[in-house]
């Protein structure tokens, strides 16, 4: 698929704060991108340099293949911050500003109404809609020029269990329309839900990227318990191929290496004189992969 987005060694400082480190990414038409990282890694001010919000220190970014313009970021439907909407006025009001800012979107604004789920309550002041209609006519706007790219910063933040899968299924609905969308979050579970591909920051520099399907494959946890929990916890150590152990309630979580599997495992605590009461396979959630990474990373640099 062709580079909507490519980012070449982008470095942006703040005196002796390195918020950008030399990143480097490739982001492909019609993907869902998420970009993870804990605070402070360098997520949101990537975005606002992508935007020409934030002006770089160092470094390139391109998009469609060209130098940005103010013509290529007229195909760019974006959400940094929460959009200034008139509180007294409606959704449909609301959105004709926007239009006539943009000077584009006006004949949109009824089918972008429906496509957020507000054409219903589209005569109503915005003062009186929840966090997540807010969130949803943010998204609106953003798509009234109907741009081919939409850059989502933390799209679920601050939002109840409700207004998040809302905002899911809008954002895998407009993917199915093969736009591309790039998307910061630290909500891991949604990132797994709605992303195809993603990359971790870690102090402004990427140190892992790849597709969802690639890192989740073949990663799984392993679930033991015996009846004595506090001598499987120490004889579970002694395994070579065991990566890294979290101790629960009533057992013990696992992640081993690939080349090893839970009948080896097994095998090892008989020999050892354990006998498990509970042995159980779970595959990995992005959440675990992105635990991991995070530890590989601290260990690299110790």
């Amino acid at each position: 698929m062709p580079e909507i987005l490519t980012i070449d060694n982008l470095v942006k400082d703040y005196g002796k704060i390195k918020a950008v480190n030399k990143l480097s990414l490739n982001v492909e038409e019609g993907s869902v991108y998420g970009l993870l990282g804990p605070n402070g890694s360098g997520k949101t001010t990537t975005l606002g340099i992508i935007l020409d919000v934030i002006k770089k220190t160092s470094g390139n970014y391109s998009w469609f293949g060209n130098a940005s313009s103010k013509e290529t970021r007229k195909k760019i439907g974006a959400i940094l911050e929460v959009p200034a909407f008139y509180p007294y006025l409606s959704a449909r009001r609301n959105l004709r500003i926007i239009s006539k800012i943009k000077e584009k979107g006006a004949d949109r604004i009824d089918e972008v109404l429906k496509l957020v789920n507000l054409h219903d309550r589209k005569d109503d002041p915005y003062r009186t809609y929840s966090l997540g209609m807010k969130q949803r006519l943010a998204i609106g706007a953003a798509l009234l020029s109907d741009p081919p790219v939409l850059i989502l910063d933390e799209p679920t933040n601050g939002l109840d269990p409700q207004g998040i899968a809302e905002i899911r299924k809008l954002i895998l609905q407009v993917a199915k329309e093969g736009k591309t969308i790039l998307l910061a979050s630290h909500i891991l579970d949604e990132v797994q839900k709605v992303c195809t591909h993603f990359a971790v920051l870690k102090k402004g520099a990427e140190i892992y990227s790849g597709s969802v399907d690639e890192a989740l494959n073949g990663s799984k946890t392993i679930e033991i318990a015996s009846r004595d929990l506090t001598k499987l916890s120490i004889v579970v150590k002694e395994f070579r191929h065991l990566k890294s152990l979290v101790e629960e309630k009533d057992l013990l979580s696992l992640h081993l290496n690939d080349s090893a599997d839970a009948h080896e495992l097994n095998a090892f605590l008989i020999e050892k004189g354990i006998v498990l009461t509970h042995l159980a396979i779970r595959k990995s959630s992005l959440e675990q992969k992105f635990l991991d990474i995070l530890e590989e990373s601290d260990d690299q640099t110790v």
